[in-house]
């Protein structure tokens, strides 16, 4: 293969590979955990706020998701976690919001972290899409968070 041919290559290789990085989304979300950790702000005026930031089709879900998870579990903490919504136990999140604009998504999700005690055999889901709440949903949900409280 001519040296030429090889430039050609390797040109075309370089132009075609994206640099990875961190999206604006993902930065926003790494400084707001930054501030998570030096603010002292209650747990429940930041996740009023983080919920109240959100788009009024999020923030629906946010706060009525937000009631469920302080009745069904009353000991878990509301904190904000990356910006998001969250409730912890004993210090560590159980389970957190993401609304869909958080990183552009077409979805709101619930999502559970590792202290959550939802082990089911070798493979159980960890997070849920949302699109909305109904009846089943909340239902759903509070036996989730019931069960992932332990």
């Amino acid at each position: 293969m001519s040296t030429t041919a090889k430039k050609g290559k390797q040109q075309s290789a370089k132009s075609t590979t994206k640099k990875e990085g961190f999206s604006a989304e993902e930065k926003s979300a790494m400084r707001a955990r930054a501030k998570e950790l030096k603010d002292k702000t209650d747990g429940e005026t930041a996740v009023r706020a983080a919920i109240a930031a959100m788009s009024p089709k999020d923030r629906a879900i946010a706060k009525r998701l937000h009631e469920l998870v302080k009745v069904t579990a009353p000991d878990l903490t509301p904190k904000t976690w990356y910006g998001m919504p969250a409730y912890a136990k004993d210090g560590k999140v159980v389970c957190f919001f993401r609304n869909a604009g958080k990183f552009k998504e077409r979805y709101a999700m619930l999502g559970f972290n590792d202290s959550a005690k939802l082990d089911n055999g070798s493979m159980w889901p960890i997070a849920f899409a949302l699109t909305k709440l109904t009846a089943a949903d909340e239902a759903k949900i509070r036996t989730l968070v019931k069960k992932a409280v332990g």
